[in-house]
């Protein structure tokens, strides 16, 4: 069963295949925590938020639509578990008020087509980074790697790490612009924040 189809893969979602559902953990588990995590700034919190999602996917699995493109969805939905812990709690947060409304407007009105070709535009663009920029950019921000965990990995210094991401970060601002700093927002979280002029 090829499960990297988004259309089997939410049929099977459906019919409540349990492969299919270990594929999607498999699958994103990982980049939604380091999502969430840009979000939270709490690793504990940042589980908390993409298993309640999980679960919550696998228990409203029927509600899955074909035309849905499960990544986009996923985003949305740490998003929309991000919101509401902020919304219990908003002590607990300090993420400006602007982004949280703009995002909101991005993650409630904008198609479902609209968001995933927005978010391909932006990996496109990832691909064109400059091979060891690049390569540090995706281990952080896809794979989930800590700066720490990266700067051993290529046996490089820290403030090495830090300075490809926060390139990475500027190129691809420059890059989109305007038009795409929201989804960059639902994509990466908090950090880009930094690179607004």
């Amino acid at each position: 069963m090829n499960f990297n189809d988004n259309d089997a893969l939410i049929e099977n979602l459906v019919n409540g295949n349990e492969k299919a559902y270990m594929f999607l953990l498999d699958t994103y588990h990982r980049r939604l925590n380091a999502y969430a995590i840009t979000l939270v700034h709490d690793q504990a919190q940042a589980q908390d938020i993409v298993q309640n999602v999980f679960l919550n996917t696998w228990k409203s699995r029927k509600k899955l639509k074909k035309q849905f493109s499960i990544q986009s969805f996923l985003y949305k939905a740490v998003y929309n578990e991000f919101i509401n812990s902020y919304q219990k709690n908003k002590a607990m947060m300090l993420l400006q008020q602007k982004y949280v409304e703009a995002l909101g407007e991005v993650v409630e009105e904008t198609d479902e087509n609209i968001i995933e070709r927005m978010i391909n535009v932006v990996n496109a663009e990832i691909k064109n980074l400059p091979p060891k920029c690049q390569k540090v950019f995706i281990l952080s921000k896809k794979e989930g790697l800590t700066n720490i965990e990266i700067s051993e990995h290529l046996n490089v210094s820290i403030k090495t790490v830090e300075a490809q991401i926060t390139k990475a970060f500027g190129i691809l601002r420059e890059k989109l612009g305007k038009k795409y700093e929201m989804i960059m927002f639902l994509i990466f979280g908090s950090e880009i924040k930094g690179l607004a002029k």
